[in-house]
């Protein structure tokens, strides 16, 4: 397993805890040790089972993080399964709405409805709407699911969400569980019948995010590569590559020839272009059709034309980056550069930083003294009557710990004021790199500051520069351990690379990406195989 998702288990296991441990103090709930003491708390209708062993139950092993009683019903007590993941669940979804709760406010009769949003349509809401499912099938078998089909899940904010597993709820669906089991299972008989009795094998692989991390990846890949599968495009999913493979969409050269303004434009009309018409049941057809592109092409694509295509500059720039651990800011980082020289301007890397205790007083700290620095350069390049830029990548993770500080620093500190003046200048002087990028650059699927700025030629100089890594590494440099202060350099290394890297993405996209192929040129397409 990587040294990523190493961190990212860590991480949410802890956050899991935090929310376990607080429903414990509030609720009267039972930890659960065994599937005896789980059915035990059920029949005596406790209100809360935290950890709960379920029974394996007609081929289904199910394991949640909670079960909440809901009511009772011919005598016996119904529950609803409850996950908790770190990770966020709702977004904006105009004709949507959502179910909400808090932890001190748990029942999903205390929940208030909340209009505009509905639940994300990511790999983890999607899977963690089929678990739920599966464990409402594993408490209906026990006779103890709750019959309103209600399930809960908590996300990374600690909010509560409800969700009723009826057909009108995307991704929280009985019917589409039911389903998928069906074919899970039956993929397993038919392996187990091949084992006993061999014959054709029964599958052939696809492509998914999970591969990433599968031992077999290496295997499936080149089998996959061979074929031009079409699953290799990101980011389809099974429903996807089944709708695309029945209309003859086989290969990524398949996809690619397709018509991606009519992708975006879907039609049911039996007239309309192949493309019109699968983009009724495939979310999103025309960005699949784009990233293949990319892919049989072999380059990052414009979006832009070439004269629109342009990242501001400005005679003092400062490239910003922030690493952050468990939510808290330990480090601003920053490297400047200069048009021309300027008196009591320093070009190069600048970083503020603490290895003490990371508390809200100590992130406001080091931010204090970033902010300092950097009001005292812009000062100094408007008094020379000169123009000034910074520049991040991402500006809501920056943003969210400038407002983190400021509101530790109390409503009269003078950083505020400096902050929304600084956020509000025109022309703009707080550039968010990331949003250039997406409106100007077609890539195979990322969009993180690792695969952009690889494009423009960085390298980082730390063989797997990543942030989730580096919360790694800032163990090791709080740890007062032997290997504490190569862990410090570390990570002022990384961050620095991360701040330069920002400027070379800039220099490439006013530059070199806009001798890139635009991605409706159908020209840039090779030969099918």
């Amino acid at each position: 397993m990587s040294v990523e998702l190493r961190q990212r288990g860590r991480v949410a296991e802890e956050f899991r805890n935090g929310v376990l441990d607080t429903l414990r103090a509030v609720y009267d709930s039972q930890l659960s040790t065994s599937t005896e003491s789980t059915a035990s708390a059920m029949h005596e209708g406790a209100q809360l089972i935290l950890r709960p062993t379920l029974p394996d139950t007609n081929g289904r092993r199910s394991r949640v993080h909670g079960l909440w009683r809901t009511g009772k019903v011919d005598g016996r007590f119904t529950y609803a399964p409850l996950l908790v993941k770190n990770s966020e669940v709702a977004e904006v979804a105009t004709s949507r709405r959502m179910l909400r709760g808090s932890l001190d406010a748990f029942a999903p009769s205390e929940a208030q409805e909340v209009l505009g949003i509905g639940p994300r349509g990511t790999p983890t809401v999607t899977r963690s709407g089929l678990a739920l499912a599966h464990a409402w099938r594993v408490l209906d078998d026990m006779g103890h699911a709750d019959p309103a089909t209600r399930v809960a899940l908590v996300d990374r904010n600690r909010q509560v969400w409800w969700f009723t597993l009826d057909a009108a709820t995307p991704r929280f669906s009985l019917r589409q569980y039911d389903e998928e089991f069906a074919r899970r299972h039956a993929v397993l008989v038919a392996h187990e019948q091949w084992s006993e009795h061999g014959g054709p094998f029964p599958t052939s692989p696809y492509w998914h995010r999970d591969c990433e991390e599968c031992p077999y990846h290496d295997a499936c890949r080149s089998e996959l590569e061979r074929v031009d599968d079409v699953s290799l495009v990101r980011y389809t999913n099974q429903a996807q590559q089944e709708t695309l493979r029945a209309a003859g969409i086989l290969t990524r050269h398949d996809l690619a020839a397709l018509d991606a303004i009519a992708a975006a434009q879907p039609s049911a009309s039996e007239s309309a272009p192949l493309a019109s018409r699968l983009a009724k049941s495939v979310e999103r057809l025309d960005g699949l059709i784009y990233r293949s592109r990319v892919d049989v092409g072999g380059t990052f694509l414009r979006i832009l034309a070439p004269d629109a295509l342009h990242c501001p500059t400005a005679d003092v720039e400062v490239d910003v980056d922030m690493e952050s651990y468990d939510d808290k800011t330990y480090l601003w980082g920053a490297t400047v550069r200069v048009a021309s020289p300027l008196p009591g301007v320093t070009e190069g890397a600048h970083s503020f930083v603490t290895w003490d205790e990371l508390t809200a007083e100590s992130e406001a700290q080091v931010f204090q003294s970033f902010w300092a620095w950097l009001c005292d350069l812009r000062q100094r390049t408007a008094d020379a009557g000169r123009t000034f830029a910074a520049y991040c990548f991402w500006a809501q993770a920056e943003d969210s710990a400038m407002d983190r500080a400021i509101a530790t620093l109390g409503p009269d500190a003078i950083e505020r004021a400096q902050l929304t003046e600084f956020r509000s200048a025109q022309p703009p002087q707080w550039i968010d790199i990331h949003d250039v990028a997406k409106r100007s650059i077609q890539t195979d699927g990322p969009l993180g500051l690792k695969h952009l700025a690889k494009a423009a030629g960085f390298a980082w100089r730390d063989e797997h520069p990543s942030g989730e890594a580096s919360m790694g590494w800032y163990e090791v440099a709080v740890g007062g351990g032997p290997e504490a202060d190569l862990s410090r350099d570390r990570l002022l290394h990384y961050n620095e690379d991360d701040c330069r890297a920002t400027a070379a993405l800039r220099d490439w996209l006013n530059g070199p990406a806009k001798q890139l192929p635009h991605r409706d040129d159908r020209g840039i397409l090779p030969p099918s195989h």
